[in-house]
C-alpha cells in the first residue's frame, strides 16, 4: 500500500509543479500589472514604474524566461514574492487560507456525505416517491450556478429574518458587530460566527450534494443485483444489512475516484462564494488580484490550488485502497 501511495503521490506532484508552472506563465504573459502604476495621479515617471516593477519582478518588459526562473527560485525557497503594492504573498497568503478552510471544510464534508446518503437511498428506493423526489431535486441543484444558488439562499434567508423578527441568518464576511454577544446571549461571537458560515457552507454544500448524489445513486444500482449480494442475503443477511455491508462498500469505491475530480469544481465554486458572501479567502483575493493584474498573488494562489488537487487525488487513493482490496493487492 505504501509504495502504491508513493507512486501516486510522485505522479500527482509532477502534475502539480506543471500546473503552477503553467499558471505562472499565463498570469505572467496576460495580466498587466503596469497598468496599476500608470492609472495613478499624478503618474509616476516612467523609469521610476519600471524600477518599482523590476523590484517587484513583474515587469512585462523583462523576459519571460527571466521572470520565471526569478519566482521559481522563489517559490523553491518558500517566498512567493511581492504583491504590486510591495507586501509579502507569504503573510497575506497564510492568513486567507485559514479563512478558505473553514468555508471549505464545512461545506464540502457536509456536502460529500450527505450526498453520498441520499444517493444511495434513491437507488435503494428506485422507481418510489423517494426516488423521484431525490432525483428532481439533484438535477434542479445541478441546473442552477453556484453564484445564483448563493444569491437564493441570500433572499431566502433575508425572508426568515424578516418574518421571525430575529437575525437568524447573517451572510456578509465572517463575523458582524453583535460577535460579542447580542441575541446570543453566552454563545458570543461563536453564535455570531456560526450566523455568518452558515450559508455560504450551504451553498457549497449543496452544490457538492448535487454531484455525488447524482453519482452515487448510479454506482449503487450497479451492485443491488450483484451476485455477492444475493449471496450475503441467502445466508441469511436482512437486505438493508446486506446493501449496507456489501453493497455501499462497493459502490463507494468508484466514488472515492470521482472525489478527486470534484475538487477542482469545489474550489472554483468556493471562489464564487466568498466574493458574493464577502469572505476575504483566497476565492476572493484571486479575483481581485486579477483585477488588478497582481501576477505572483495569482501564481500564488494557483500553486495552492494545485496542491489541494494533489492531497485530494492523494485522499481519493487512500480512500480508494482502504475500501478495495484489489488495489492494495495491485500495489504490492
Amino acid at each position: 500500500m505504501l509504495v502504491f501511495l508513493l507512486r501516486r503521490l510522485a505522479g500527482h506532484a509532477v502534475l502539480a509543479v506543471l500546473a503552477a508552472s503553467l499558471a505562472y506563465l499565463l498570469a505572467a504573459a496576460a495580466l498587466r500589472p503596469r497598468a496599476e502604476f500608470e492609472d495613478r495621479s499624478p503618474r509616476p515617471p516612467a523609469a521610476v514604474v519600471d524600477a518599482e516593477l523590476d523590484r517587484l519582478n513583474l515587469n512585462d518588459r523583462t523576459p519571460l524566461a527571466d521572470r520565471y526562473r526569478v519566482w521559481a527560485t522563489g517559490v523553491l525557497h518558500g517566498d512567493f514574492g511581492r504583491t504590486w503594492q510591495g507586501d509579502p504573498v507569504n503573510g497575506e497568503l497564510g492568513r486567507r487560507l485559514l479563512v478558505s478552510l473553514r468555508l471549505l471544510t464545512c461545506g464540502a464534508v457536509a456536502g460529500g456525505v450527505l450526498g453520498v446518503l441520499l444517493g444511495a437511498w434513491a437507488a435503494v428506493s428506485r422507481h418510489r416517491a423517494t426516488d423521484r423526489a431525490i432525483t428532481f431535486g439533484s438535477y434542479l441543484l445541478l441546473a442552477v450556478p453556484v453564484f445564483v444558488l448563493a444569491v437564493l439562499l441570500q433572499i431566502g434567508a433575508s425572508r426568515v429574518n424578516d418574518a421571525t423578527g430575529v437575525r437568524l441568518f447573517a451572510w456578509v464576511g465572517e463575523t458582524g458587530p453583535g460577535a460579542s454577544g447580542g441575541a446570543f446571549g453566552p454563545l458570543g461571537g461563536l453564535g455570531d460566527r456560526v450566523r455568518h458560515l452558515l450559508l455560504p457552507s450551504a451553498t457549497i454544500a449543496l452544490a457538492q450534494l448535487a454531484l455525488f448524489c447524482r453519482y452515487q445513486r448510479g454506482t449503487m444500482l450497479d451492485v443491488l443485483h450483484a451476485d455477492f449480494v444475493r449471496t450475503a442475503r441467502a445466508k441469511g443477511l436482512r437486505r438493508r444489512d446486506a446493501l449496507l455491508r456489501h453493497g455501499l462498500r462497493t459502490a463507494l469505491v468508484p466514488v472515492a475516484t470521482y472525489f478527486a475530480y470534484t475538487s477542482g469544481l469545489l474550489l472554483l465554486g468556493a471562489m464564487f462564494t466568498e466574493k458574493i458572501f464577502g469572505w476575504h479567502g483566497l476565492g476572493e483575493w484571486l479575483i481581485d488580484s486579477i483585477t488588478r493584474g497582481d501576477v505572483n498573488v495569482v501564481a500564488a494562489v494557483d500553486c495552492l490550488a494545485a496542491a489541494a488537487v494533489l492531497l485530494a487525488g492523494l485522499a481519493s487513493d487512500v480512500l480508494q485502497g482502504a475500501l478495495d482490496p484489489r488495489a492494495r493487492a495491485g500495489a504490492r
